[in-house]
């Protein structure tokens, strides 16, 4: 039987050569969200259209390795996890993204997304946990954000605001209250690592009582800022 055959006889082998452009896959401790703590396989895609000030991840803008879908499920496979993360870059940047989220979904593992909120997420499925990360203007990419996006959000979503500065914390403040985030899913005020002391951002937020979930990079505390952690 010839492989075009074959695909039209069974679908899913196709979309199991699909492509996706990675630059590492690993195992390690959830280091944010409410899943913070975990064991958890990150899958990390190559390529992302913005350039926050305060990123650590630029080496993924470029580079890594083209690989199947297929491949990609069975190296995730290896570490027999229960929950696993794709993140970026920007990973919905790629448009087979989609359909590697569908799959792990499929596979039965908890699935979470970290994605930028400058990309249209109603193509994700639903099954995903998708952290929204809001930019705010110390990010130097607030023009970017999709609001669009906020209606497309359910309970078991999350919304990141990654904070550099006090008016980057007034401004999410702001944006708390006048769109009523935290009736829509979790919300989560972290620190940018070099920029905040996680002392006064959890200051600022115990003063003003907001519904929020502070949190700090778990993975950074322990290892430091090691690619793959």
């Amino acid at each position: 039987m010839s492989s075009v055959s074959s695909s039209i006889l069974n679908p899913r082998s196709s979309i199991l050569q699909v492509t996706l452009r990675i630059t590492e896959i690993f195992f390690s401790l959830q280091g944010e969200t409410s899943r913070v703590g975990l064991p958890t396989v990150f899958v990390r895609l190559t390529g992302c259209p913005l350039r926050c000030g305060y990123c650590d991840t630029a080496y993924a803008f470029h580079g890594g390795e083209s690989l199947t879908l297929d491949k990609i499920l069975a190296e995730v496979a290896r570490y027999q996890p229960r929950y696993v993360t794709v993140t970026g870059g920007e990973p919905l940047a790629q448009k087979n993204c989609f359909a590697l989220l569908r799959e792990l979904c499929d596979c039965g593992y908890s699935v979470s997304l970290e994605t930028s909120g400058a990309m249209d997420i109603s193509g994700v499925d639903p099954r995903v946990s998708r952290i929204l990360d809001i930019k705010t203007p110390g990010s130097g990419e607030c023009d970017k954000n999709r609001w669009d996006n906020l209606a497309r959000l359910t309970p078991r979503d999350e919304i990141k605001f990654v904070l550099c500065d006090e008016p980057d914390y007034g401004w999410a403040r702001r944006v708390l209250a006048e769109r009523r985030l935290d009736n829509i899913c979790p919300v989560l005020f972290s620190p940018s690592y070099h920029e905040l002391p996680a002392k006064t951002l959890a200051d600022w937020i115990l003063r003003d009582r907001l519904p929020v979930r502070m949190q700090v990079q778990l993975h950074k505390h322990l290892w430091g800022e090691v690619p793959g952690r």
